[in-house]
This record gives structure tokens, C-alpha cells and sequence, in this order.
């Protein structure tokens, strides 16, 4: 087969949650078991840093992962999902795993695992870790997919683990309440692991407290005033932020969101715990904490070329502004609303598409009123059809009008916008993939 036609195949024949919604989630970890048994414990081979939560979870990968580059190691990095190409998942120090990696592993492993009738993501991870195992990395930044208890990337035994955030989201899977949702993402916590968290609530709190008792494993709130990082964030322009920090002084990043802020904080946290265990260098003197900074501002302003990170407040073009994010949920909304009525400009076009599982009618009620509106589609089986977005907005006071599909909804977008104006897409991660894919 070639590259196309295995990746349709692995698309197209196994569950895929992306493409299919709930049919494509396998809880349990008994295929995963026996793929790790099948190719012989590949993971154990190297380091492993685990992370879950509900909103973050790449950026906060890509950033660890940066920074471990940055210091000289060799990284693997595994996130979810790809926007472009289905290789983005699988990346070692930043360089996606080749087509013909991909290929000779289907083509070699497909008689056993059709019998195990794994879901996509089963075998997307069951090739991660064999991958990292067969690049000799030195340590692999592994994001889960959904949950973290039963998630197939569960089986790992980290050197450190991180939880963002917890908010409503998945709730078919993970719990309709934000201490279920929080069980479940707490499942990664190990024995004698410490644990980071980004931001807890008081449900959320205790649950992860309990579940590192139980695990004798220490654990850091980094939104704590005691362990808080980030003290100050002023923007130095349209492309970097400046972090004043309380450990490192002050560190630059080129990842412009707004909620970027509460991800740097809980990476600072995590990488102080790291630099405890040895496997940073220390910043106990002036040189070392001068030296720890300029390689932090280092990894946080070249996060994209070392990880391949994308999409997130990502500028793509400045005549007129266009910049894309993958924000989906009502938490991840609550930010880029504000952001968005921060933003300067005579006219704002928004392209807005979302998937069919998420709180719509909350989201558009935070939706910029000052904004003309081209509602879309993506290219998933799960896109809420654009008229039924375009029904709901139209009923709550938004202007716009419906395409089918994103490219002719950007190319719109593009024809009505001055100069000067700006132009937003999102609403979804696909969205944004379709975007990146049909329109760059």
C-alpha cells in the first residue's frame, strides 16, 4: 500500500473517535495489553512524562517537550489529534515519524491486530511507543487521549506525571460531573510519581489529593501561591509574550493565547520538578538560573519549529490578520472570547464551525456580537450541520451566512475582509484542520 492508502485504511477500518464520535472509543485496557505484550514492552525502554486534562494538553506536551530538546535531549512526543497529516501524532525531536515507517508497520502488523479488533487509537499508540523505542529516544512526552484511567496510553510508568485542567467535556465517557471527570483523569497518577496540577476547582481538588495519598506520590497545585510561576504577562508584540516569572526571571514565548498563560505557569511548575529530579540543569546560582531562562525563552519561542506545534492563536497571515485556533469546548471559549474582544480592528469575520457533542448553545452566547459570521462544516462525520449553527446564532442576534465546507467559508471571508479588518477560524479542531489543510 502507499502512504494514502494506509492512512485511509487506518482511518477508514479501525474506530476512530475523530471520524465516527462514540461508536469510536474502546474503554479498557485489554487490547493495549496485548499490543504492548506483541511488541515486547517498548516504553520501558525509555522515560516517559504523562499528561492529561481536559483543556491544554498539547500545548503543555509541546512545551516540556521543547524544553528537553532544548537541554539536549532526544524527545519523542505523542499528542492527539493530527490537523494535517496523520504523522504529526508521532514526532521524535520534532521531525514526524516517515511515511514508510508508517507503512511497513501496517503492512507487517495488520494479520495481528485484526484479530484484536483494535480502535484507531489503540494502534496509533501501540506504534508511538514502538517507534520512540526504535529511534532510541531518551525520554517521550505522551498526551492521553480521553480520560486517563482507561486510556490506552495508561500503561506507561512516567518519571512525572501532569493534569492541566478539569472541565465539562466528553461527559458520555468520563462523568457528568467535574469530580467524575476529574477520577478519571487521575487515573495517571502512579505510585511514587509526583504529580503537577495545573488548575483545580474545590471538587476537583480533593479528588486528586486523595488519589496521590493512596499512590504515595507528591503532589504540586501550581496555581498555589506557593508555587505559583507566572507573575506578570505584558505583550512585547503581535507575536511574543514576556512572562515575569518568580523562579526564572523574565521568559519570552512565542505562544500568544490567553489561556497560555495558566500553561506556561503549570509547565514552569513541572519543569522545577524535573530540574529536582536531575534531569535539568539547576539554577541554585545567578549563571544557572541566567543560563535555565535563556534556554526556557529559548523552547517557548521556537515551540512550533521544535514540536510542530499549530493552531493554537496561530497568526497565518497579517494583510488582513487571519489567525486560527483549535478552542472547542465551553472552557477553552470562556478564553478566546475575551481574547477575541481584545482584539483592534474596523470589521471582525469569524469562520465558525463546531462538532455535535459539545454545549453550542452556551458557546455562541459567548460569541463576539460586534463580528460577521461565515458558518461551516468540517470534513467529519461528526460536524453539526452549518445550518443548525447558523439557526442557533441567527436566533441569539449574530449576523452571517452558511458555506459547506470551510475553504469556500474562508475564501468568503477573505473577499469581504479590508486591509485592516481581522479574520478569526474555529470553533473546532477540525475547523481549523480543514483550514490548515485546504487553505494555506
Amino acid at each position: 500500500m502507499t502512504y494514502s492508502e494506509t492512512t485511509e485504511y487506518l482511518f477508514s477500518q479501525l474506530p476512530m473517535f475523530e471520524r465516527i464520535g462514540d461508536k469510536g472509543y474502546k474503554s479498557g485496557l485489554e487490547n493495549t495489553l496485548s499490543l504492548d505484550v506483541h511488541f515486547g514492552h517498548p516504553h520501558s525502554a525509555y522515560k516517559t512524562i504523562h499528561i492529561a486534562g481536559t483543556n491544554g494538553k498539547g500545548s503543555c506536551s509541546s512545551m516540556i517537550a521543547a524544553m528537553l530538546q532544548t537541554a539536549g535531549y532526544r524527545v519523542g512526543l505523542y499528542t492527539s489529534p493530527h490537523l494535517v497529516d496523520f504523522r504529526e501524532r508521532i514526532r521524535v525531536n520534532g521531525r514526524m515519524m516517515s511515511e514508510q515507517y508508517v507503512i511497513e508497520f501496517v503492512d507487517k502488523e495488520r494479520k495481528f491486530f485484526e484479530k484484536l479488533h483494535p480502535s484507531f487509537f489503540e494502534i496509533t499508540t501501540a506504534m508511538a511507543f514502538k517507534y520512540f523505542h526504535d529511534m532510541k529516544v531518551d525520554i517521550a512526552v505522551i498526551e492521553t487521549g480521553l480520560g486517563g484511567r482507561l486510556d490506552c496510553t495508561n500503561i506507561i510508568n512516567p518519571i512525572l506525571s501532569v493534569i492541566t485542567n478539569i472541565s465539562f467535556d466528553h461527559m458520555q465517557f468520563l462523568g457528568n460531573t467535574l469530580e467524575k471527570i476529574a477520577g478519571e483523569k487521575a487515573g495517571i497518577i502512579k505510585h511514587g510519581v509526583p504529580v503537577v496540577i495545573g488548575n483545580a476547582t474545590p471538587e476537583t481538588r480533593t479528588v486528586f489529593e486523595k488519589m496521590a495519598y493512596e499512590n504515595n506520590a507528591d503532589i504540586l497545585f501550581a496555581q498555589d501561591d506557593d508555587n505559583n510561576e507566572v507573575m506578570k504577562v505584558p505583550a512585547i508584540d503581535d507575536s511574543t509574550l514576556l512572562y515575569y516569572t518568580k523562579s526564572f526571571g523574565e521568559v519570552k514565548s512565542s505562544l500568544m493565547g490567553n489561556y497560555q498563560k495558566e500553561n506556561v505557569n503549570t509547565v514552569l511548575v513541572a519543569l522545577k520538578v524535573l530540574m529536582k529530579m536531575g534531569y535539568l540543569s539547576e539554577c541554585a546560582t545567578e549563571k544557572g538560573r541566567e543560563d535555565m531562562r535563556r534556554e526556557i525563552s529559548d523552547a517557548f519561542t521556537n515551540v512550533a519549529k521544535l514540536t510542530g506545534l499549530s493552531g493554537r492563536w496561530q497568526t497565518v497571515k497579517t494583510t488582513p490578520r487571519v489567525v486560527c485556533d483549535t478552542g472547542h469546548n465551553l472552557a477553552g471559549w470562556q478564553y478566546l472570547s475575551r481574547q477575541l474582544g481584545e482584539v483592534k480592528c474596523k470589521q471582525m469575520h469569524i469562520v465558525f464551525g463546531m462538532v455535535n457533542d459539545k454545549d453550542i448553545d452556551s458557546i455562541i452566547k459567548l460569541l463576539p456580537k460586534r463580528a460577521i459570521f461565515y458558518f461551516t462544516e468540517a470534513d467529519t462525520h461528526r460536524a453539526l450541520p452549518w445550518m443548525e449553527i447558523q439557526e442557533k446564532a441567527i436566533a441569539n442576534g449574530f449576523y452571517g451566512t452558511g458555506y459547506p465546507t470551510v475553504k469556500e467559508a474562508f475564501a468568503a471571508a477573505l473577499r469581504h475582509a479590508a486591509h485592516d479588518d481581522f479574520v478569526f477560524v474555529g470553533g473546532s479542531s477540525y475547523v481549523v484542520a480543514d483550514f490548515l489543510r485546504d487553505c494555506i
